[in-house]
């Protein structure tokens, strides 16, 4: 599934064009992008038709564009929500072109400076998704997420944990819940309520760069490791932004088709059997969670009684 660097890509792209945009009209072409709307496909089309979007904002994995209120006798929506899944993809086109491999819901938007565009979601394997959502207050009572300044969020969203890029993210919060953690670290990190945007690539690398075992305990980590540990999955993430994420298909891409590159960077997930940059020694994988952890037994030792991981030299 992509992770916070992809879908930050794609909400970075999109925030330009369709700020201050109205919705010139709706087409969906396969219900099934509509999984998580309680409505028909028509009831989705006449919701978002003449509708303003405000921004585009993430959280974590979730992306969601804001919109103006609507008159009085229109559907309650607050918000256009998507969710990528494993292959979906939102792009930006010109009005007219030709339908998308894979397309299944096209947008018609008007922006008042940049003039018409075409926003198109597709999903080769169809498990993403299109809704409207209404926005309810933050507990924090903090921007709901990047591209927001509003102390809201989508309710499908609400249990969704900030991620580690959001400002208002606690790390104090995040070494006391560690602290309580019997789990290994990689299925802590994993859980997207305790911290989001995080998978299973990420997490490998972070994982790699501050030389802990996927398996260690998170309650056996010291203070200082957690540390260590969250500015690695912060450096790891910003790394990957800055080269549009991590691509090794056609199926994560940004507003313009053009995949990321991040995918060259990588030092421990998919490296099975290549030697690890750091020691030499071969990356190993194994099964963990239904997916593969990949991580090296010499620079990454496990011990379940203490924190034996080490400072990257």
């Amino acid at each position: 599934m992509p992770e916070l660097p992809e879908v930050e890509v794609v909400r970075a792209g999109l925030d330009p064009a369709v700020t201050g945009a109205t919705v010139l009209g709706v087409t969906v072409l396969d219900e099934r992008a509509l999984t998580r709307y309680s409505g028909s496909a028509a009831q989705f089309e006449a919701a978002l038709t003449g509708r303003v979007v405000r921004s585009a904002a993430r959280r974590g994995k979730f992306l969601w564009m804001p919109l103006q209120p609507g008159p009085d006798d229109a559907p309650a929506a607050d918000a256009l929500v998507a969710h990528l899944g494993m292959s979906g993809q939102l792009l930006l086109r010109t009005p007219g072109t030709a339908a998308e491999r894979h397309e299944r819901v096209r947008l018609d938007i008007q922006h008042p400076e940049h003039g018409e565009f075409t926003v198109v979601f597709a999903d080769q394997r169809t498990f993403g998704s299109l809704t409207l959502d209404t926005l309810v207050p933050t507990p924090d009572a903090a921007p709901g997420g990047l591209g927001s300044p509003d102390a809201t969020v989508p309710s499908q969203v609400a249990h969704i944990a900030r991620d580690p890029l959001d400002p208002a993210f606690r790390d104090l919060e995040f070494r006391t819940t560690l602290a309580r953690k019997k789990s290994a670290i990689k299925r802590v990190l994993l859980d997207q309520s305790v911290l989001s945007g995080v998978g299973n690539i990420y997490a490998d690398e972070a994982l790699w760069h501050s030389r802990i075992h996927p398996g260690t305990p998170a309650s056996a980590l010291s203070t200082r490791a957690v540390n260590r540990l969250l500015a690695d999955v912060r450096g790891v993430l910003e790394r990957a932004l800055a080269e549009g994420g991590t691509s090794f298909d056609a199926q994560y891409v940004n507003v313009n088709g053009q995949a990321g590159y991040f995918a060259h960077s990588l030092n421990a997930y998919g490296r099975t059997g290549e030697p690890c940059p750091r020691c030499g020694r071969p990356i190993v994988r194994v099964s963990f969670m239904n997916r593969s952890s990949h991580y090296c037994a010499h620079c990454q030792p496990f011990d379940k009684r203490r924190d034996r991981s080490r400072p990257v030299s």
